[in-house]
């Protein structure tokens, strides 16, 4: 029981994460271009925190 309860705050906590990024990640490409390393290793972030959230779904 308590386990799915950290489990949910651990996901909440994610996703948060992964907001957060995506609009740095947005701001950046718009700022930078879509190609400027900033951006790519912003996105390459961004693919780990998905990946990870995607983990804790199975």
């Amino acid at each position: 029981m308590k386990f799915l309860f950290f489990k949910k705050i651990f996901r909440l906590r994610l996703r948060i994460r992964i907001e957060s990024k995506r609009k740095d990640m947005y701001k950046k490409a718009n700022d930078l271009g879509y190609t400027h390393p900033e951006v790519v290793h912003c996105s390459q972030e961004l693919d780990e925190l998905l990946n990870k959230y995607s983990d804790t779904a199975a």
